[in-house]
């Protein structure tokens, strides 16, 4: 009888000892697991602040950019009105320039002169003559100068070029924003991972402990990949 008791309290003691030591071993693994839990939480979360910052950036260069172009629209469009009323205004003169009133027509064309020096850019006098000689080679059709395409890209391609720079800032913004969203959501994921591993931590039943810790393990695997796949993402 003495010698059955020694032999249980021999395989109970052996027991003891292995799951002390099992648990010994979890215990340091779920350590670990938290450790890095933290580590890719930390990290999700600063690069979620970063992007946010280029977002914004982004955003207020669009701004920038957007109000650059409208001033230089307007100043196009303020140039392409008084290029419109001077060529009306020459084209008056011309008429004057003919009249059988030699002194009427003296004045004419030294008004004509005078404008064409003092108040005509040398884009809108390379967009005349070009419709004189359209005009020239098809009288039958009137040429309007300042349907010149060159003559308009002078006055329009600097709108044009911030207009686009500006989209291309908001197209910026909103994908900075989208990945920034994305990171976000890696980081509660990450945030629920740490929870589910503090859980795991005070448990003493080792079923639900391995449970926690598996779910726990997926869901910061699966946070940090799609940090690290962010994070890669060309945003160019």
């Amino acid at each position: 009888m003495t010698d059955h008791s020694a032999h249980e309290e021999v395989n109970t003691s052996s027991r003891t000892g292995k799951g002390s030591w099992l648990e010994g071993r979890f215990e340091l693994v779920l350590a670990i697991l938290l450790g890095l839990a933290s580590i890719a939480t930390a990290w999700a979360s600063f690069q979620a602040s970063l992007y946010d910052g280029e977002m914004s950036a982004a955003n207020t260069r669009a701004g920038v950019l957007a109000a650059e172009a409208e001033s230089l629209y307007l100043e196009a469009n303020q140039q392409y009105g008084t290029d419109s009323a001077l060529f009306d205004r020459l084209t008056e003169l011309e008429v004057q320039s003919r009249s059988a009133d030699p002194a009427a027509a003296a004045v004419a064309s030294e008004t004509i002169e005078l404008l064409s020096f003092q108040s005509m850019t040398d884009d809108f006098a390379a967009a005349m003559e070009w419709a004189d000689a359209e005009n020239e080679a098809d009288p039958t059709t009137f040429t309007h100068p300042q349907l010149n395409e060159e003559y308009q890209a002078s006055l329009f391609t600097g709108y044009q070029d911030t207009k686009a720079e500006a989209d291309a800032a908001l197209v910026s913004s909103a994908k900075y924003n989208d990945l920034g969203d994305q990171l976000t959501l890696a980081t509660v994921l990450l945030a629920i991972s740490l929870f589910l591993f503090g859980i795991a931590a005070i448990l003493r039943a080792n079923r639900m402990r391995l449970i926690l810790t598996a779910i726990s393990t997926v869901v910061m695997i699966v946070a940090t990949i799609m940090s690290v796949v962010v994070v890669f993402t060309p945003t160019a």
